[in-house]
């Protein structure tokens, strides 16, 4: 089936390459002609593990191409994904300008019938909106559907979710559109719920929520764990046993980020109170998110008091390890802070170190060496688990930097490793180690 999917960014790109892949023939469009010139040479402009290879090799087989001409990519298109974002406005609504623009852009374009599918996240009752506004701009005798088929990836495993996916959602308003995307995605193999515009839009907003907050609810209890005396890990292994509750998400650390959970919680807090409904629990879960975000920092000045001119190497940008993504990442509040209080910051991150500069407004320094970071450093914090990270033995800290102390962010050692290390060693919801020298 020939398919378009307007937008290329973390949703589009992957969607695109994915019905390719299963066999569809797939035309992505871009308003931005260097992105798209980039895409057509191979090159992906997003990093994903897995993604390149497989665009690379389902446009050299003539199902993907990428253009920056609305009509050359619609043309002969029986369904249209539109995957653009909806960022988040200054009241934390979702700003959804992105999402009609494309609309009224296949609208005014198509001569032919569609199938439209928003793709992006959009709150209750958009796709009403978006058929509403494309029914006033289309030609006479143009008969066009609307689905609702929301993302559930994970930025750095995007390709995997995509092909081993809990379920697909397919929200429509008859039943003939929702046996066609049913049919379009079967080769995926994934559980597919049919249901209405509504609840599909719904479905996406309250799945993220949820996720926050047992993100939110163990890092609360990891909070009370240190007071207590007791180790949060052992207490989400005893939690997580439980199948009513699943140990899935119960990772206790410095807070989500990213383009999807700071966004969609905010949003349907937003969502509730226009529609006159108080989400007190969904605003508590923000609240800690945010207060979790600032943790480390209170750590690190309860044990110096003061880190004017100390060297703090900072490891890990991005929001989660396998992706370049710095959007709402934890580093984009702690470097700042940091160099308000004086330290000398250099950052680490093994693929997102050129994007330090450019999206933390603070003096610092960035690498994607990770010894260059630690080297005569008086402490190092822990954002992000890379994989290199995780597997770095704890010795190197004591053997790089001045004084080797290190606050973890991410719960990244076990403590019996860092009591071998000899490392001062400070984590999230565990008791700290703290070598005889230095106390």
């Amino acid at each position: 089936m020939k398919i378009a999917v307007i937008g290329t960014g973390y949703v589009g790109l992957v969607t695109g390459v994915a019905l390719a892949e299963i066999g569809h023939t797939v035309t992505c469009i871009d308003v931005d002609p260097k992105k798209v010139e980039a895409l057509n040479q191979g090159v992906p402009t997003i990093y994903e593990p897995g993604l390149g290879e497989m665009m690379l090799r389902n446009q050299k087989q003539n199902r993907l191409f990428f253009t920056d001409r609305h009509k050359l990519g619609l043309a002969d298109a029986a369904v249209v994904y539109l995957a653009v974002g909806t960022p988040q406005n200054t009241d934390g609504s979702a700003n959804l300008s992105y999402v009609e623009r494309a609309a009224v852009e296949v609208a005014e374009q198509i001569d032919h019938p569609v199938v439209v599918v928003i793709k992006s996240t959009v709150p209750v009752g958009t796709n009403l909106r978006i058929k509403r506004l494309m029914m006033r701009r289309i030609r006479p005798g143009v008969f066009i559907r609307i689905a609702s088929n929301p993302e559930f990836l994970r930025e750095g495993s995007a390709i995997h979710d995509t092909f081993h996916g809990d379920r697909m959602i397919i929200g429509t308003e008859d039943e003939a559109t929702a046996s066609l995307l049913a049919e379009i995605n079967e080769p995926f193999g994934i559980p597919i719920v049919k249901t209405d515009l509504f609840s599909s839009e719904m479905i996406k907003y309250a799945s993220n929520a949820f996720l926050a907050t047992k993100i939110s609810f163990i890092n609360e209890i990891a909070n009370l764990c240190e007071k207590l005396g007791a180790n949060v890990e052992e207490v989400a292994k005893g939690m997580g046993m439980d199948h009513r509750i699943g140990g899935a998400f119960l990772r206790a650390g410095i807070g989500y980020g990213g383009s999807c959970f700071p966004k969609d919680t905010n949003a349907l807090v937003q969502l509730a109170g226009n529609h006159h409904h108080t989400f007190n629990l969904l605003k508590s879960v923000i609240e800690v998110n945010n207060q979790q975000h600032r943790l480390l920092i209170d750590k690190i000045l309860e044990r110096f008091g003061s880190i004017n001119g100390k060297k703090v190497a900072v490891l890990g940008l991005a929001f989660k390890p396998n992706t370049d993504d710095l959007r709402e990442s934890p580093a984009l509040v702690m470097i700042p802070q940091l160099a308000a209080l004086g330290a000398d910051v250099i950052g680490y991150d093994p693929i997102a170190a050129d994007r330090g500069t450019k999206w933390i407004s603070a003096p610092a320094r960035y690498t994607n060496h990770v010894a260059e970071a630690l080297d005569g450093a008086d402490f190092a914090v822990i954002i992000t688990d890379w994989p290199d990270i995780k597997r770095m033995d704890p010795e190197t800290y004591v053997r790089l930097m001045d004084q080797p102390i290190v606050f973890d962010g991410r719960n990244c050692y076990s403590i019996a490793a860092a009591r071998k290390a000899n490392l001062e060693y400070y984590s999230i919801g565990r008791p700290n180690v703290v070598p005889e020298v230095s106390k």
